[in-house]
């Protein structure tokens, strides 16, 4: 998700129709530029070059996202019976397009979650996160934190590093949701998982900041970062 204001300026976006490598190109109907999803910025037209605001969200299910925002706003612009890409899921097939990377480290459709720091990529495929639930790491030299629901398939990336100190977590017994709880081996702090919000001992009321992720294809992720590392490759 991104921000729509640049320099004070609310734009409104709109699909173009384009692709590249796979990924959606928007508009912006003030300026006509060409911006990239993938990227995260303009790639023909005025404001080319420039980058929107990244704004953290969560790829989770229905049921898991109002446990935790029970008051939430839902847009909703038509019923859905089906999805419709059901079978490009279950298909080999690679985009529109085909991949430009091989890389078999993995299958094209197997699903990661993508960490960014300042252009030093790591890849974590669902299957390895389902056996190691929290993973302490660095990328690009930050201290990351990646948690998974294994029955949400929801993954988050966090920034380990608080008060100056990176921090090594560990499941406090065993996942139960939404309401699922980490501890620090520092400080004996307990953590939600979800939030990344320190709830009881001496880091209380602290909240890690989320890192730049992306929820991909392995084809796609590698496509636009082709030197990415892989967790447990």
């Amino acid at each position: 998700m991104y921000g729509r204001e640049i320099d004070g300026e609310l734009y409104t976006f709109g699909v173009s129709g384009k692709l590249i490598m796979n990924a959606l190109v928007m508009y912006d109907h003030e300026t006509m530029t060409l911006w990239s999803q993938f990227l995260r910025k303009g790639v023909k037209g005025p404001l080319a070059g420039v980058e929107l605001e990244v704004i953290p969200v969560m790829q989770t299910t229905w049921s898991a996202w109002k446990e935790l925002h029970p008051d939430t706003l839902v847009l909703r612009k038509f019923s859905i019976g089906r999805d419709s890409y059901a079978a490009y899921y279950r298909s080999g097939s690679a985009g529109v397009i085909g991949e430009t990377t091989k890389d078999n480290r993995l299958g094209r459709k197997e699903l990661v979650l993508g960490v960014d720091v300042d252009g030093a990529t790591k890849a974590y495929a669902f299957n390895a996160l389902a056996a190691q639930l929290v993973v302490n790491d660095i990328v690009g030299g930050q201290d990351v934190l990646v948690y998974f629901d294994d029955t949400t398939d929801t993954a988050l990336a966090f920034d380990r590093r608080v008060r100056g100190s990176p921090l090594t977590f560990r499941l406090d017994g065993a996942p139960a949701g939404v309401n699922t709880t980490l501890i620090d081996e520092e400080t004996g702090s307990r953590w939600l998982a979800y939030t990344g919000h320190a709830i009881e001992g001496e880091l209380r009321g602290e909240t890690m900041g989320r890192l730049l992720s992306h929820l991909s294809f392995w084809f796609a992720w590698k496509d636009w970062n082709p030197q990415t590392e892989l967790f447990g490759g």
